[in-house]
């Protein structure tokens, strides 16, 4: 499935609720349904500045992609993070830096977010960009 798929089904999703207490509470479930990640990548190395809450980023570049494992103290943020690596994990890093998110805004994710957590999404999106950066830097820099 290409981003753009994986972000319309998300937006397919969250149509179905119209008020945003059951789009909070689909969040919840995401963030409930989020596998568990080893302490050992719970450290500060991984951890992304400028959330509230704690996020917790780890990496793993696998061939030509990066797979994303995430975690958060705080459940609405597990959920947004968990949107964030359906959408992203198991994609070569050219995707990612191209990607287009615009699911968030279509399911009203940003505008139905305190200021702290929009920071906080959009500190997560940078991480991962940057990840993708590096590592994509890093495979060009590789004799072939």
């Amino acid at each position: 499935m290409t981003i753009n798929q994986v972000q319309d089904m998300i937006i397919d999703e969250f149509l179905v609720f119209d008020d945003w207490m059951d789009k909070y509470n689909l969040l919840i479930d995401m963030g409930k349904d989020l596998p568990v990640v080893d302490p050992k990548f719970k450290t500060k190395d991984f951890l992304i500045e400028g959330c509230q809450s704690k996020v917790w980023l780890h990496p793993e570049f696998r061939g030509e992609k990066i797979f994303f494992l995430a975690d958060s103290d705080a459940i609405i943020t597990r959920g947004i993070v968990g949107l964030l690596i359906r959408v992203l994990s198991d994609r070569t890093p050219e995707e990612i830096l191209a990607a287009d998110l615009y699911f968030i805004d279509k399911i009203g994710l940003r505008q139905n977010l305190s200021p702290t957590r929009s920071n906080g999404l959009l500190s997560m999106v940078r991480q991962i960009k940057l990840y993708a950066m590096a590592y994509k830097s890093t495979s060009k820099s590789k004799p072939s």
